[in-house]
């Protein structure tokens, strides 16, 4: 009965039920609810009584289905879509934001188009904002021609919202996809967030990094079509990663998958990364290091690699 009180109280705080009153009310009451039939006697007419109430609450819950039309912060507005011809891969909507700080940009969006053919590497991004533990973790896909897009797996955030790890438990944030140039997502926390923010090359092999670029398009036209509820376990920046990569439960939800700081090394412990030096090495050495004078421009994929151990991919 507590499990289920603070479940549903939590359901319908972090929902999205407006106005943002009648969420807390409903918060509320439901404790209330699940609280009285505690109270009731004979004990059988409590016990239908929550089940009564957790069966409402389930069947409210499997029936609040998420939107892809909201009032969105302006980073999350623009879907990005795809559609593939052939042996080539159209995009539309690449985010590419232009920071001057993290509340003042100029919002640009550019369609592209990438040959299979052409994809060469996979980069893994870990981003880290406080200690050791949680980064945010998501790839960057390299073509022969010298561009990268990026793929981030983020809460999709409304404008009324801020951003919490605990209302991602619940039906808060819908899965948002970003498709951006590197000079937007990794550049914001490089150059304007000044994060820690390591880069290193995935070790694996044409098939498996066109699989996975195609997994990642399939995926980013799924959500334009048919949106889904982000979830800081089951579905987020890491767990999602390895959906994409088909990887077993196993994989998914290992402790350095659900603590995504070590999730680099994880790919190191499976062969995923260079093994020349020890990781504890790799990691000091694949930190991209950017001076406080520098701008973002049209170079930055390049100067942010231009020191970094970046073993040659698989062919």
């Amino acid at each position: 009965m507590v499990a289920t009180a603070l479940f549903g109280a939590g359901a319908f705080y972090y929902s999205t039920i407006e106005p943002d009153w009648l969420r807390v009310m409903l918060a509320a009451l439901f404790v209330v609810v699940i609280g009285l039939t505690l109270l009731m006697r004979p004990l059988r007419f409590g016990l239908m009584a929550w089940g009564t109430a957790t069966l409402a609450l389930a069947i409210w819950y499997a029936d609040d289905r998420p939107l892809n039309i909201r009032d969105w912060a302006p980073e999350y507005a623009v879907l990005a879509t795809a559609s593939r011809d052939g042996r080539t891969v159209h995009v539309n909507h690449v985010r590419d934001f232009r920071y001057r700080s993290e509340s003042d940009y100029t919002p640009s969006y550019y369609d592209a188009a990438y040959a299979l053919d052409d994809l060469k590497t996979v980069d893994l991004v870990t981003s880290y904002w406080g200690g050791d533990a949680i980064a945010h973790v998501f790839l960057s896909f390299g073509f022969k021609d010298g561009r990268h897009l990026a793929f981030s797996i983020e809460t999709r955030r409304q404008k009324r919202f801020a951003y919490s790890t605990i209302a991602g438990f619940f039906h808060h944030f819908e899965l948002f996809y970003v498709v951006a140039d590197e000079r937007d997502l990794i550049g914001v926390r490089t150059d304007i967030r000044h994060e820690r923010v390591y880069l290193y090359r995935l070790n694996i092999s044409s098939d498996s990094r066109e699989r996975l670029f195609l997994s990642y398009i399939a995926q980013v036209q799924k959500l334009a079509v048919e949106p889904e509820w982000y979830n800081t376990i089951t579905d987020n920046c890491t767990t999602g990663i390895l959906a994409r990569a088909d990887a077993t439960t196993r994989v998914r939800y290992d402790w350095r998958i659900l603590l995504s700081g070590y999730a680099a090394q994880l790919a190191y412990a499976h062969g995923l990364l260079n093994d020349q030096p020890s990781f504890p090495v790799l990691r000091q050495e694949s930190l991209i290091r950017r001076p406080r004078a520098s701008s973002i421009d049209d170079r930055y994929s390049e100067e942010i690699r231009s020191n970094l151990p970046l073993a040659d991919a698989k062919p």
